[in-house]
């Protein structure tokens, strides 16, 4: 596990928020390939197939090669959605979770307890 000062974390957000961003987006457009990706499934049975199926695939790849680069630099992807995000970081002597969400601005400014989630987060 990777633990970060609050200065590292900081400065990888400039990294992570547009993969956090295309997370999202693609994640929305999952919603709607859901349907068509279905019927392409149901054609296959018959020797076809639709472009629905292809893009829903390919969506979903893409969402596993970003969320594969983001905890691959060491930082806990929490929700999909809202693009919350956690950096391990010690305080006080024990690991804590910087804490931040997509639409919180440049800088991480939460912390929680491991067990604590967001439920418990708290001003740095």
């Amino acid at each position: 596990m990777k633990i970060f000062t609050i200065d590292e974390a900081n400065e990888l957000l400039t990294l992570v928020k547009p993969k956090l961003l295309a997370v999202q987006s693609n994640y929305a457009l999952i919603a709607n390939l859901r349907e068509p990706a279905r019927a392409a499934a149901g054609a296959s049975e018959f020797g076809g197939g639709m472009q629905g199926g292809t893009n829903y695939v390919k969506t979903l790849y893409e969402i596993g090669k970003l969320t594969t680069e983001i905890h691959d630099l060491g930082v806990q992807l929490k929700d999909y959605t809202s693009g919350l995000i956690d950096f391990p970081s010690l305080r006080e002597g024990r690991v804590v979770l910087l804490c931040w969400q997509l639409g919180e601005g440049d800088f991480i400014e939460w912390w929680h307890e491991v067990e604590g989630g967001f439920a418990g987060r708290q001003p740095l």
